[in-house]
This record gives structure tokens, sequence and C-alpha cells, in this order.
């Protein structure tokens, strides 16, 4: 899955010359117990309607206390359809963000990138994926920042398939502020704090355009928000409330694009019963938003946070 996702977003960036192939994934339940990440055989196409032709999945990565991460796929249906796939040697962390697909100039290197914590310090990781891919996945990691011990929860946005495009790292900290950080190159600009925050416990990124970013968080009182974050300095955030209950449970949020009108497939994660439920909601507008619920997935959740695998280019564009 994650060579076609990315072979469909570099022929929409136009950065595709040849097809990448890989071997097909098991349909349902466990996969084949040496593959580390889900893959399909459809060669790349570019057309827009090849593309939407793709169905929806939630593409859950699981990093746990324990060192480890594993992919589970959950694919719409009441029941959800569950796809896990095998745990490799990771890192402890506490807090962890989107994992972005990509490749080298020469696509013959294949990686994850992406951003976490362990205890106050802010890492980048870059996790290679071997030739072989029936070898476990090559984590290395390195330290870019510290001050991070009362941030309660991280999200990042990648606006990359056209100009300005620009990266962030937000931070929900325990003191009712929301900070957000350029990430430039290597480096990171601290962009200050927005403050109002109060109460607010999970989110995630659900939509990157060139003026705004939008995040999808909730509450300890379970409601659910979006909040739209202008990129122009000093401009101050639009909140939406979209549910006032039903969402208390979930210390993660994971989200990705569903469809051509804008929709976005979200997996609420509950940390004490390591469960996870999937909804539909469609193109985020207060209240008006309609939301749909397809109940539990099957397996167990049990990361200390859970993150999105998504690609480089894929662009969310969800409010």
């Amino acid at each position: 899955m994650k060579l076609q996702r990315f072979a469909f977003a570099l022929a929409g960036a136009g950065l595709l010359a040849t097809a990448v192939a890989s071997a097909p994934a098991a349909a349902l339940g466990q996969a084949d117990p040496v593959s580390y990440f889900s893959q399909q055989g459809d060669r790349p196409v570019s057309t827009k309607a090849a593309i939407a032709a793709n169905p929806c999945i939630s593409a859950i990565g699981l990093p746990t206390a324990a060192g480890t991460m594993q992919e589970i796929d959950a694919t719409p249906a009441k029941p959800p359809r569950a796809t896990a796939y095998a745990k490799f040697p990771f890192v402890s962390s506490r807090l962890d963000a989107t994992w972005y697909f990509a490749a080298n100039a020469n696509q013959t290197q294949f990686y994850y990138y992406g951003l976490l914590v362990q205890g106050a310090s802010l890492y980048r990781h870059t996790t290679y994926i071997p030739t072989d891919e029936t070898k476990p996945p090559v984590p290395t990691f390195k330290r870019v920042g510290s001050g991070w011990t009362n941030f309660k929860a991280i999200a990042t946005s990648n606006y990359s398939v056209a100009q300005p495009r620009h990266a962030y790292l937000y931070g929900l900290n325990t003191n009712n502020s929301l900070y957000r950080y350029a990430i430039v190159g290597a480096g990171f600009k601290s962009l200050g704090p927005i403050p109002g925050f109060r109460g607010f416990k999970a989110m995630t990124v659900i939509a990157e355009t060139p003026t705004y970013d939008t995040l999808l968080m909730t509450t300890t009182a379970g409601a659910l928000w979006t909040a739209h974050i202008p990129i122009a300095a000093g401009a101050k955030p639009v909140m939406k409330l979209i549910r006032s209950s039903g969402f208390a449970a979930y210390e993660s949020l994971v989200a990705q694009s569903c469809g051509t009108r804008g929709g976005t497939l979200l997996v609420g994660v509950d940390h004490n019963t390591k469960s996870a439920y999937q909804y539909a909601l469609s193109h985020a507008n207060g209240t008006a938003t309609a939301v749909t619920s397809y109940g539990k997935i099957p397996g167990v959740f049990d990361g200390v946070s859970h993150v999105s695998l998504t690609t480089h280019y894929d662009q969310l564009v969800g409010e």
C-alpha cells in the first residue's frame, strides 16, 4: 500500500517517471508475519479518477512503550476490517507524530520520517526500509530539541504539493497553550504559544493548505473541535465545535483524507482499553459535519500514541 500510495503521490506531483511495483499483501486478518508495512501490486496511475478509486484505508502506526512499532490497517465497514503487520524494533517514546513515506532522489532508498518525544527531548527519526522487505525496517534517531516535559500531544503538518510549501510542528502544553514551530530544513523556528486550549486532550491534523492548517481536537469532556490556524504570523485560530460529546475516551486521533469531496477517515484510540474505533467525517463545517461511526476495529492498540502512516506528498483536505 505504501509504495502504491507513494507512487500515486509522485505521479500527481509530476515526479514519477517509471512504475513502482510490489508484492500484494494479505487481504484480511493477519498479514504475512515477515511483512512490516502494507503493499499492493497495482501499477501507479496519475489520473484523479483512478486515484479516487483507490479504497479509503486508515493506516495506523503503533509505537509502544516496549520499543516496537507496528502497522494496523482498517478498512471502513460495519464492523471495520483490519489487517495487522509484523512488529519491528523501534524505540520507547512518550509522544509521536505522523510518519511520512518518502524516497531519495534516485528512488533507490525508501524510508519513513517523523518526530517523537522521549522524556523531555524531541527526536527526528528516519526509518529505512531494506531492499529485502522481509527484513525489519532500520530506524535511526537524531535529537533535535529539549524542553518537552510539559507537552501532552504533538502533531505535524506537511504541505508539499505546491508553493508556498510549509511544515509545522504543533505541541499541546499542560499550560493550556498550543505551540507552533516552523520546520525549516533540519531546524525549528518557534512561532510562539497560542493560548485558549484549556481542557483539550488529543489532536491530529486534518487539513494543510497554502494559507492554513486545521487541527481536529478532543476535550476531556468529550467534545470534538476543529482549530483552523492561518499560516500568517499572529493570526488567531478559528474554533468550530463538531460534536459536544462522545469522544472523551480517546487519547489518540489518527486522520487520513478520504474521497474527492474533502472527507476524513478518523480513528480514535482508547489507551485504557487498547481499543480503536473508526469514523468517517464529511468536509469539516462545525456542527453541520456529518459523522458516521463504523465501530470497533479488531486488534490490540497498545501504542503510547497512535500515528498516521502516510506519504510526503499526500495532502490533507478535511477542512
